[in-house]
């Protein structure tokens, strides 16, 4: 832990997990590239997270994390994204009427596209092709050509993360996560859920305590915290090329954050002595995440 930190450090640990590029001119291009983008999220975005985690380890909030195992090119849609955003919603919501406690919003999106594998290659009738790892490094169609490492896929996942984050914030702070929308909330299976009822009862308690609030002068016009929401984002830092890429030195405090989510974490197969996810990971300032299971 004393050796000296930087973000490309990880390059001389053993990194596990990570795509084989046909064309290392072409990845190399394509990183230097993401480097020159702006920062997905910023440092003051992620310490904040690291407060608001803080009270949830003390006990004075709960913390509620949903997305997809890995999110998709194919299916990259604002009603998608506004669903998932809906649902984290409603749970909140009601985790916060239970509890009378926050609750901090943690999305599994913008930025969760790469999958780790069991093996590197994968036989399906004679045929051994690369492992599909996610649409940030290739395709799951089973060719040659869809299997390759493709590195403009980097800048595809970076331009999808950003349009998702932009939608997320607008979501956020523009008035649809506003508690007078609580019942607007209810998506269209819900109405066939037995829980459906459950949800409605709640935003109805909900729903008369804001008219008793507003009639004592308190509404969304004037509590900030009642016309809006903080949401924050996550995924694994897996890919570590991109992650490299998007990491940068805060100009307030001198530190290191990577900015391409808010929470970053670290999996099974790449927690060991010696891990170039690890050497990574303890280098940036950004709430970290370590998932634990049987040992390896």
């Amino acid at each position: 832990m004393a050796a000296t930190w930087t973000p490309d450090s990880w390059t001389r640990a053993d990194a596990r997990q990570m795509p084989t590029y046909p064309d290392a001119a072409a990845l190399d291009a394509a990183t230097d590239q993401l480097a020159s983008f702006p920062p997905l999220v910023f440092a003051g975005e992620a310490r904040n997270l690291t407060a608001d985690l803080a009270e949830v380890a003390a006990g004075k909030a709960f913390l509620l994390q949903g997305g997809d195992c890995a999110e998709s090119f194919a299916e990259f849609h604002p009603n998608n994204i506004r669903d998932t955003f809906r649902v984290i919603l409603q749970m909140a919501v009601v985790l916060t009427f239970a509890s009378k406690l926050p609750v901090v919003k943690l999305g599994r999106m913008a930025g969760q596209f790469a999958k780790p594998r069991s093996a590197d290659m994968e036989d399906i009738d004679g045929v051994s092709l690369p492992s599909y790892r996610g649409d940030i490094v290739n395709d799951i169609a089973f060719t040659p050509d869809s299997r390759a490492p493709d590195p403009q896929r980097l800048i595809r996942a970076y331009s999808q993360s950003a349009a998702t984050l932009n939608l997320l914030r607008a979501f956020s702070t523009g008035g649809y996560a506003s508690l007078d929308r609580v019942h607007g909330w209810m998506l269209d299976f819900m109405g066939r859920s037995p829980l459906a009822a459950k949800f409605e009862d709640v935003a109805d308690r909900i729903g008369e305590a804001l008219a008793f609030m507003r009639a004592c002068g308190l509404s969304p016009e004037n509590v900030p915290q009642l016309g809006g929401t903080q949401f924050y984002t996550s995924h694994e830092a897996l890919l570590l090329r991109y992650e490299q890429a998007l990491t940068r030195q805060d100009s307030t405090t001198g530190d290191w954050y990577d900015t391409s989510a808010h929470f970053l974490w670290i999996g099974d197969r790449t927690r060991f002595e010696n891990s170039a996810h690890v050497e990574y990971l303890r280098g940036i300032g950004n709430p970290i995440g370590m998932k634990c299971g049987p040992s390896l």
